[in-house]
């Protein structure tokens, strides 16, 4: 492995424990029915999902930094619009929140793109 490789792995690490923790944190016992911060926060009316969207645009951030192309930025950033815009809607958003995961998304996103494309993207942060 190359040390270019093993950055990405590293960041994309860091990145999956940042995604579980605001998407799967949490689970409901006798379940595989998982939620996390991100769920959680987003009960707080009026500032709970605009507080959620600091860690999303941090992983967007980190995919740039790692040379992501810019129409893969715009879906992960789509992504967070729709969560960020749908959560807003008072209890309807809140169910929505729960299923929707933009942060595991993302993440998957990334991870997808890095497996594909290790070899010929370049560190740019």
């Amino acid at each position: 492995m190359n040390p270019h490789q093993d950055r990405y792995l590293q960041e994309l690490a860091h990145l999956d424990r940042l995604a579980n923790k605001m998407d799967r944190a949490f689970r409901v016992p006798g379940t595989s029915f998982r939620f996390g911060w991100d769920s959680v926060l987003g009960l707080i009316p009026g500032v709970g999902d605009t507080v959620t969207l600091v860690p999303s645009v941090y992983i967007i951030g980190r995919a740039h930094g790692l040379g992501v192309p810019t129409h893969l930025l715009a879906r992960m950033g789509a992504n967070v619009a729709i969560d960020w815009a749908t959560g807003l809607i008072p209890l309807v958003g809140d169910i929505f929140d729960i299923g929707y995961k933009s942060n595991r998304k993302n993440v998957d996103l990334l991870r997808r793109h890095i497996e594909r494309n290790t070899e010929t993207f370049t560190e740019t942060a």
